[in-house]
């Protein structure tokens, strides 16, 4: 682990020049909500000394700190960008960058009717088992699990059966546009269990913004070539919009070894 925290070049004379690599966190660096292997994070520090890397993730920087750090080891020495939320909360180089708050974009009013129908709609859902915490409000979107988010991880992959069975997810989301047409939402199937609800445009292509700003820094970079690994990069995924992203180099995985296999083959 310590290794993937040494010290690594400046962004600016890293070797393999303007070059990033963005990773999605669930399936791609880690498997669903579990920690990120000694194996992964060996790989990532010896990619660091060749190349910008950031992860983007839909989660909270506290779950990203979860899966990705220890208790000793912040996430935000290793990785160059981290990227919560889609970016709307990010860190370079240790130090947070300007965020936004979907609670002051949709309004205090819009908030609370999305809220109960979103309850309503679940209280009436029969599904094998539920748990706590079907809304997760974060500072970017709000993230909504039919089962809710307390399901240990046995009934998180039984359930993810389930629901690839009965479109649990999709059909809820249909719903959801149909009722709220006009709110300029965009839905995000993500993980196993749940999906993510934010103002469209805020999808991980929100984090870009952050990649081109570099350029202006005066000690920055103008990163041309953008590589981006996801594991849910089919429409609908929440990596679906930065995969296809024109900006982006897009690379589907299936799981962290898929994620390994590719790196060494670009870069090793």
């Amino acid at each position: 682990m310590a290794a993937a925290g040494s010290i690594v070049p400046p962004l600016n004379q890293r070797p393999v020049k303007n070059t990033i690599c963005l990773f999605d966190v669930d399936g791609t660096l880690t498997p669903a909500r579990l920690a990120v292997s000694p194996e992964m994070l060996q790989l990532l520090s010896a990619l660091r000394h060749k190349v910008a890397i950031g992860y983007v993730g839909g989660s909270n920087h506290a779950k990203q700190q979860e899966q990705l750090g220890t208790a000793s080891i912040s996430v935000t020495t290793l990785f160059d960008f981290c990227f919560a939320e889609n970016g709307l909360t990010a860190y370079r180089m240790g130090e947070q960058l300007a965020s936004s708050s979907f609670i002051s974009w949709i309004g205090e009013d819009k908030y609370k009717k999305l809220v109960r129908w979103i309850l309503h709609y679940i209280a009436d859902l029969e599904l094998p088992i539920k748990r706590g915490t079907f809304i997760e409000f974060r500072n970017g979107m709000i993230n909504v699990s039919p089962i809710g988010r307390n399901a240990s991880t046995a009934e998180r992959n039984e359930y993810e059966k389930f629901d690839k069975e009965n479109g649990i997810r999709p059909k809820m989301i249909e719903a959801m546009k149909k009722e709220f047409p006009d709110l300029g939402l965009t839905y995000s199937i993500g993980g196993q269990i749940s999906f993510d609800v934010f103002p469209t445009g805020w999808d991980k292509t929100y984090c870009l913004r952050h990649v081109e700003a570099e350029k202006d820094r005066p000690d920055g970079v103008e990163y041309t070539t953008i590589h981006f690994f996801g594991d849910k990069t089919f429409k609908g995924g929440n990596d679906y919009e930065i995969y296809e992203d024109p900006r982006t180099i897009g690379h589907s995985v299936k799981n962290p070894e898929e994620t390994m296999a590719e790196l060494k083959k670009l870069f090793f």
